[in-house]
């Protein structure tokens, strides 16, 4: 591991797994790591053959430790290129256009929490823990963290968001939050299992349901709006005749991807 190469990816069928590689430092965030994760959902988003992506850290102790401190302290700039870190915005937004799944290895901290809740998906190690701590820095987590409430009861965004402690893996899926726990070594095959599983699905579909589900959380109007738009697009496309007649044919459906 070098901050050069920050993080690591590989490709496993149709999935692309990227890894956070700067264990030494529980993989917090640099300006070089964010650029690498930004260029790996670019990568990911312009390569036809790629439907899923995999985001996991290196070793036990940490998925992600939010921004590195240490090199903030010590002058650092975190400047960041225009083109990648508009992507790694879009991820943290939920707009990458290709299904995350995130394999939350260990801690979660701060922008590792919210990089983690900015996958449409998550896996969590058993040990794995959750935590938003801005607040004991004075602070607030800009990165996502305040729309917490979004996806867990309000009284439980506020304990986590206002008391700053770190939650179970076992209370993140009691909370929905993740959607599996699993031992440790488990963790990658069951996340690439969930990845595969949604990348053999026609991708147009997929990436018009992760849109309007999405969509339909924040604004439930412009989602039926949406929907309205990509309706005719998804049912009059070759994928959608194919599914049909994969479905006829009892076979395994060749998307197109159009």
């Amino acid at each position: 591991m070098t901050d050069e190469q920050p993080l690591h990816t590989s490709h496993v069928g149709n999935v692309l797994v990227a890894r956070l590689d700067r264990s030494d430092a529980r993989n917090a965030l640099t300006p070089a790591l964010i650029n690498a994760i930004g260029g790996a959902v670019v990568a990911a988003e312009t390569d036809d053959a790629v439907r899923a992506i995999v985001l996991t850290g290196s070793g036990e102790r940490a998925f992600c430790a939010g921004m590195d401190l240490r090199a903030f302290a010590s002058g650092v700039e975190f400047t960041l290129d225009d083109a990648t870190s508009d992507a790694f915005m879009r991820l943290l937004d939920g707009r990458a256009r290709v299904p995350v799944v995130g394999a939350a290895n260990g801690a979660a901290v701060a922008g590792g929490f919210e990089l983690m809740l900015a996958c449409d998906v998550i896996v969590a190690a058993e040990h794995a823990t959750f935590a938003l701590p801005e607040v004991k820095r004075g602070l607030i987590p800009a990165g996502g963290g305040i729309f917490l409430g979004t996806r867990v009861p309000l009284g439980v965004a506020l304990e986590i968001t206002l008391t700053g402690d770190a939650i179970s893996a076992a209370r993140a899926y009691e909370l929905g939050l993740v959607n599996a726990v699993v031992a440790a070594t488990d963790l990658l095959p069951r996340a690439l299992d969930l990845a595969e599983r949604i990348a053999g699905n026609g991708p147009l579909a997929v990436a018009a349901i992760k849109e309007l589900v999405r969509l339909g959380v924040d604004d439930a109007a412009r989602a039926r709006e949406r929907m309205r738009e990509l309706q005719p697009e998804v049912f009059a496309s070759e994928d959608a005749q194919e599914g049909a007649r994969a479905f006829v044919e009892k076979r395994a459906p060749v998307w197109r991807g159009r």
